[in-house]
């Protein structure tokens, strides 16, 4: 029978590795899949859960069962460890070669290659890296990570209302980038996966 998240953390307390080991693994996916949507680089989201677990170690001792599910808990770290890497030097200097890389490759590429990419799946993920990122953040959480209004507001620090309106706000803009029928079909599909 598994332990629950709060029993390892009592034997994490307590010095016990491998259950450590356990909490680490049965997040890691979760954790992992958010940053790399949210950064859109396997690289930098590899670095950045291995920060989050380390602020994770780091503050364990300050995570309260009534404070609600740890799930929700670390969840809040990951967001504002991928917040902060946004507004750091080694982001800021990525965009700047980003953008000269991408001048480069316009010139030796022609439409024909970028059209032959992946379909609908694409378009989707696209679409949702130009929406802005609050309502970028509220989508993930909510339709990706299956929260509930009142635990994304936990996380963010956000008023419920606030949440609410970014999500609302997030797919309105999302069905203007992708036609509408499209985006209606794939998060009905989205959804069924969950």
């Amino acid at each position: 029978m598994p332990q629950t998240d709060e029993n390892l953390i009592k034997e994490i307390l307590k010095g016990n590795e491998s259950a450590m080991e356990i909490l680490v693994k049965r997040y890691y996916d979760l954790v992992h899949s958010y940053i790399y949507r949210t950064t859109n680089d396997y690289n930098i989201a590899y670095d950045i859960t291995q920060d989050v677990f380390i602020k994770m170690m780091k503050n364990l001792d300050k995570y309260n069962l009534n404070d609600g599910k740890f799930k929700n808990w670390l969840l809040k770290i990951v967001v504002n460890t991928t917040k902060d890497y946004f507004k750091s030097k080694t982001y800021k200097q990525r965009i700047e070669n980003y953008d000269i890389e991408n001048h480069q490759i316009e010139d030796k590429f022609n439409v024909i290659d970028i059209i032959s990419k992946k379909e609908e799946s694409i378009k989707i993920k696209e679409a949702v890296e130009n929406l802005p990122s609050l309502q970028r953040e509220a989508i993930f959480l909510k339709y990706y990570n299956d929260l509930k209004i009142k635990e994304i507001s936990k996380i963010t620090g956000d008023k419920e209302s606030t949440i609410k309106s970014r999500l609302f706000n997030g797919i309105k803009n999302l069905k203007k980038l992708l036609g509408g029928d499209l985006f209606e079909e794939e998060s009905q599909h989205t959804q069924a996966k969950m």
